[in-house]
C-alpha cells in the first residue's frame, strides 16, 4: 500500500493554507477552499492540518486531522476544469461537518458518515476545530448501484455504528490504522473487500439489497456473519443454527462458508472465545477478576471445560497463564516450570 503523508507543520505560518489547499486541489479535486485562521492575527493561531494518502490500487483513503475551521466549495466551473468522477465517502470520528449537495445539507458528527459526488457542486464546512476523521474515495465505475439511486444517498447520514454502516466503518478505520500490517500481495483483496462493504453499505440504506451482484452478496455474507458472532460470543447460546437464521440461510450454507477458510462455525467460535478471555486474563487492570468470571464473559458456562479448552490452546492453565502474564508465581507452578510450560504459547 503507497502511503503519502502531507501536514502543514514546518510550512511558514503565512504559507501553510495555501500549501495545504494545492496539496488537496492537485491530489482530490479542484476546491475552492478558505478559512479563518490568520496568521498575521494575534487571536488565532496558523492553521495546522495533516493527512495520510492511502492508495489502495484505484482507491484512496485519507486518515487526517486539522484544528481550525475551514470552508471548500467545488462549483461548476471547477467540475469542467476536472472531474475525477468519484464517490467521496467521509467519516468523522470527533467534530463536526456540514455538507450540503443536490439540494440537500446536513451537520455531521462522530461515527455519521456521509457521501458526496464529485461531478456535482457541493459544499462542505467545517464549524470548529479539531476535527478528525477518514475519506474514500472510490470511482464510480467501480459501483454496481444505478447512478439516481446513490443521488437519493447525497449528504444523508450513514452511521458507522449498527449494521453494514459499522462494517464499513470499522474496516476502513482499521486499514487506515494498521497499513503497515498489510502486504502488496492484500492490495487487490483489500481494494475488492472495501467496494463490496461500500457498495452494501449504499445498498442496505437504499433498501435495494436485490440489486447488488451476487458476487458481492457472497464476499460481504462472510463479514457480516464473522461480526454477528463477535458481537454474540458472551452468549451461551450461540450456535451454528442460531447465526444461520438471524442471517437467514441454511445452516449446511453457514457450514459451507466457512469450509472456505479451512475452519468449523463451532472451532471459529471457540477460538475467538479463548482469545478474549487470554487477553483479558493479560490485562492488569482485570488482574482481580476471578477466572471463572472472566470465561462466563465470553460464553463459557462450565469452568472445567473453559480449563480444558484453554488449556489445550496455550500449553498453560488460565491461572498460569495469568500468573506468567503479569510476572508472579502460582501456587501450583514453580518458575522453572512456567519456563518451559511458557514455549507452548
Amino acid at each position: 500500500m503507497i502511503e503519502t503523508v502531507f501536514r502543514t507543520e514546518g510550512v511558514p505560518a503565512g504559507e501553510r493554507f495555501g500549501y495545504w489547499r494545492e496539496c488537496m486541489t492537485r491530489l482530490l479535486c479542484p476546491m475552492d477552499m478558505d478559512t479563518d485562521a490568520d496568521a498575521d492575527s494575534d487571536d488565532v493561531m496558523p492553521f495546522h492540518a495533516e493527512t495520510r494518502l492511502l492508495q489502495l490500487g484505484s482507491l484512496s483513503i485519507w486518515p487526517g486531522a486539522m484544528r481550525q475551521p475551514m470552508r471548500c466549495r467545488r462549483t461548476p466551473w471547477l467540475i469542467r476544469q476536472s472531474d475525477p468522477e468519484n464517490y467521496h465517502l467521509s467519516l468523522p470520528m470527533n467534530g463536526s461537518m456540514a455538507v450540503s449537495q443536490a439540494g440537500r445539507e446536513a451537520v455531521h458528527g462522530a461515527n455519521e458518515m456521509y457521501v458526496v459526488d464529485t461531478s456535482q457542486p457541493y459544499e462542505c464546512r467545517v464549524f470548529d476545530g479539531p476535527l478528525r476523521g477518514v475519506g474514500l474515495e472510490v470511482p464510480k465505475s467501480l459501483v454496481p448501484l444505478p447512478a439516481g439511486a446513490v443521488g437519493r444517498l447525497l449528504t444523508r447520514r450513514l452511521s458507522a455504528q449498527d449494521g453494514m454502516g459499522a462494517l464499513l466503518g470499522g474496516f476502513l478505520t482499521r486499514l487506515a490504522e494498521d497499513s503497515d500490517a498489510y502486504k502488496a500481495a492484500d492490495e487487490q483483496r483489500l481494494e475488492t473487500i472495501l467496494i463490496d462493504l461500500f457498495t452494501a453499505t449504499l445498498a442496505s440504506h437504499l433498501d435495494a439489497d436485490d440489486d447488488l451482484p451476487p458476487e458481492t452478496h457472497h464476499r460481504s455474507l462472510p463479514l457480516r456473519i464473522r461480526t454477528f458472532i463477535q458481537h454474540h460470543l458472551h452468549d451461551p447460546d450461540l450456535t451454528p443454527g442460531a447465526i444461520a437464521a438471524a442471517h437467514h440461510i441454511s445452516t449446511s450454507h453457514l457450514h459451507a462458508l466457512f469450509r472456505d477458510q479451512d475452519l468449523t462455525v463451532s472451532a471459529w467460535i471457540r477460538h475467538q472465545r479463548l482469545e478474549h478471555a487470554r487477553r483479558d486474563l493479560a490485562d492488569r487492570v482485570q488482574y482481580a477478576a476471578p477466572v471463572h468470571r472472566i470465561a462466563a464473559r465470553w460464553g463459557f458456562t462450565h469452568h472445567a471445560a473453559f480449563t480444558r479448552a484453554f488449556t489445550a490452546a496455550y500449553g498453560l492453565s488460565p491461572r498460569d497463564y495469568r500468573h506468567q502474564a503479569h510476572g508472579t508465581r502460582s501456587s501450583a507452578t514453580g518458575p522453572a516450570e512456567l519456563r518451559l510450560l511458557g514455549t507452548a504459547i
